[in-house]
């Protein structure tokens, strides 16, 4: 997709308005890559950030979990929840975080995060049925994957409240309508967004290449591509976009089944989605 300058400087500019990724879930994140790692890191460095301590154990010592006894402790709740729930909820409230409070464009910053941390978690099962997918790098692709309409919402809100009301009058999808009204749709300003925070390349790779024509072919995007589509399917949420996309020949071939065959080979994905809404209330 070939940008004009000017465009080009208006999305740099609204992406560099964004807040930057906080230091401590980029060293969440760096230790979730090494496989070395020790539960302990994982535990220091939450433990210096005051608001992801308070917010992680507001949602460990929650009603949904029902744990035995009061945890008062980031060690605590990682010992019962397990490193890999400890680390999707850092890197959830970090993104929580960046979200504006309101905005002009009627987009519906609730809702989009209920679709995005189920895509998320349905990303995360996704990947255990290929070869060369990391169930938490999927799990962090679900999560970002509509962020640039966070960016759009914030910084060209006319734009995107347009877009939405074309693709609920026209039942195109929202990326398709990005393009007529914008001249670019949110992948690519996700993808910026993503490497500003210096994200791995194959992160923004996927990010920036889940749609349409441009649709890369990798085990990862598939399993981004399909989980987003059951999130749609299943009313997981809404991040403005109603249309669902059957899987294109790539996706079926690399998950095994279309996107009936693969949201019955899931089972039941409730749980899912209900832990996705105590995510949310943070």
């Amino acid at each position: 997709m070939q940008l004009s300058p000017e465009l080009t400087k208006k999305l740099a500019a609204a992406v560099d308005g964004m807040p930057a990724f906080p230091k401590s879930v980029q060293r969440v994140l760096e230790l979730t890559r090494n496989i070395n790692s020790t539960p302990k890191e994982l535990v220091e460095v939450i433990d210096k950030d005051p608001v992801l301590t308070v917010k992680i154990l507001k949602v460990v010592n929650s009603a949904y979990y029902s744990l035995p006894k009061q945890i008062t402790s980031v060690g605590h709740a990682v010992v019962y929840m397990g490193f890999n729930t400890i680390k999707n909820l850092a890197l959830s409230i970090a993104a929580i975080g960046m979200l504006p409070k309101t905005n002009e464009a009627g987009f519906d910053g609730q809702q989009y995060l209920l679709h995005s941390l189920a895509t998320a978690a349905i990303a995360k099962q996704l990947a255990l049925k290929v070869d060369d997918a990391d169930p938490m790098d999927c799990f962090i692709a679900g999560l970002l994957h509509d962020f640039g309409k966070v960016v759009l919402a914030q910084f060209m809100p006319k734009d995107l409240r347009t877009a939405l009301q074309a693709s609920a009058d026209k039942g195109i999808s929202l990326h398709l309508a990005l393009r007529t009204v914008l001249g670019v749709d949110h992948a690519v300003v996700g993808g910026m967004l993503v490497e500003k925070w210096r994200f791995a390349p194959h992160l923004v790779e996927t990010i920036r290449h889940q749609y349409g024509p441009e649709l890369g072919d990798s085990d990862m995007i598939a399993c981004v591509f399909a989980a987003n589509q059951i999130s749609k399917k299943l009313e997981f949420g809404f991040a403005g976009n109603r249309l669902v996309e059957e899987f294109p020949a790539a996706v079926i071939k690399r998950l095994g089944g279309t996107l009936d065959e693969t949201i019955a080979s899931l089972g039941d994905l409730t749980p899912l989605f209900e832990e996705a809404k105590v995510f949310a209330k943070l």
